[in-house]
């Protein structure tokens, strides 16, 4: 299973177009509601979110995705809950993944360190990585980061290709960028 975890204020493109991309290939993904059922994103756009927090069940984590925005990063960060998952993907080698300001928060816990990363320009201080990528889309070592929103369907295509392999992720990429 994949979570996306949703709290107040993330980055709507940022964590719908993965869950997309993903649910296209076939992949299992839940949205995660941190701040409660029903969760506004930055642009006011108010997802219903498929469970919520209390009702992840962490034994069947195949990766945790976390979406950008403002103030939905730091709602993310400041989540005891949010914390703990990534904690527990962190010791138990599940594949984490964020996108834009939220790769910060894998920053901040010391997750990039040894790793290529990418970010949203005026976060790369705070990646805290061996290198700022270049690319818009990079995974190293059970990590994936994506720039900003306008590379949300990249990110979500890599995320398909880390879980499903390339094939996978070509085919999803070509059927929607299909002119």
């Amino acid at each position: 299973m994949v979570y996306v975890m949703l709290a107040e204020g993330f980055e709507e493109v940022e964590a719908l177009a993965p869950v997309d991309m993903l649910r296209r290939a076939g992949v299992n993904v839940m949205t995660v509601g941190v701040t409660g059922e029903a969760v506004r994103g930055s642009h006011g756009i108010v997802v219903a979110a498929d469970i919520t927090a209390k009702e992840m069940d962490m034994a069947n984590a195949e990766m945790i995705v976390l979406p950008g925005g403002m103030p939905g990063t730091l709602n993310l960060e400041k989540s005891e809950y949010v914390q703990a998952v990534l904690e527990y993907c962190w010791e138990n080698g599940i594949h984490i993944a964020a996108i834009c300001a939220a790769p910060s928060i894998l920053g901040h816990n010391g997750y990039l360190r040894g790793r290529y990363a990418t970010c949203f320009p005026g976060y790369e201080n705070e990646l805290n990585c061996r290198k700022v990528s270049d690319k818009p889309v990079i995974t190293d070592d059970g990590v994936t980061t994506a720039k900003s929103a306008g590379y949300a369907v990249n990110f979500g295509c890599e995320l398909v290709n880390v879980l499903l392999g390339p094939e996978k992720a070509t085919a999803v990429s070509d059927a929607v960028y299909q002119p």
